[in-house]
């Protein structure tokens, strides 16, 4: 039986890590943020207010997948916090060895905005969210993907996403 990856994923400041910490923690399996994935020069890019081109995202999504493929070789299930906003990001993730379970934590702009505006200490400024829009592929036809609705209280998300990934890893 192939390992479980549970993917946590959307735009910026969708709670994406704050779910997906929860998830690994509950469940005693490893975490990763791909946020820590993005090289200094991407990172600064974003931080000056610019969005990643295709290009720029190929070798993020290359050390992501890198490091999952370890994880999945010695069996082990995982959690990943990650935008995913590209279909071919997910197909990518697809192949590194795991069932895919994608949590998409879906919101309204209004609502993450708002979010986005009380983080503190992120490199990925509130003025990129509308670009964060623009880049995201509906996955929602996809067979592994579950959409996460956001307005509601935290508990009840965190909650929900717990048990899917439950159901998905047992």
């Amino acid at each position: 039986m192939k390992p479980v990856l549970i993917v946590c994923m959307g735009v910026s400041s969708c709670g994406k890590s704050t779910v997906g910490r929860a998830i690994a923690s509950n469940l005693d399996v490893k975490f990763f943020e791909a946020d820590e994935f993005h090289s200094r020069k991407n990172r600064e890019r974003m931080a000056s207010g610019l969005p990643l081109t295709d290009a720029m995202r190929a070798p993020w999504i290359d050390s992501i997948c890198r490091a999952l493929k370890t994880e999945s070789s010695q069996g082990l299930h995982a959690v990943l916090a990650c935008s995913a906003l590209r279909q071919a990001h997910r197909e990518r993730l697809r192949e590194c060895g795991f069932t895919t379970c994608f949590l998409f934590l879906d919101g309204s702009r209004e609502l993450i905005a708002g979010w986005i505006r009380k983080r503190k200490d992120h490199f990925m400024p509130p003025e990129l969210l509308v670009s964060q829009f623009a880049t995201l592929e509906s996955p929602l036809e996809e067979d592994d993907v579950i959409k996460i609705r956001l307005d509601r209280p935290w508990d009840v998300i965190t909650s929900e996403c717990l048990s899917l990934a439950k159901s998905a890893i047992h």
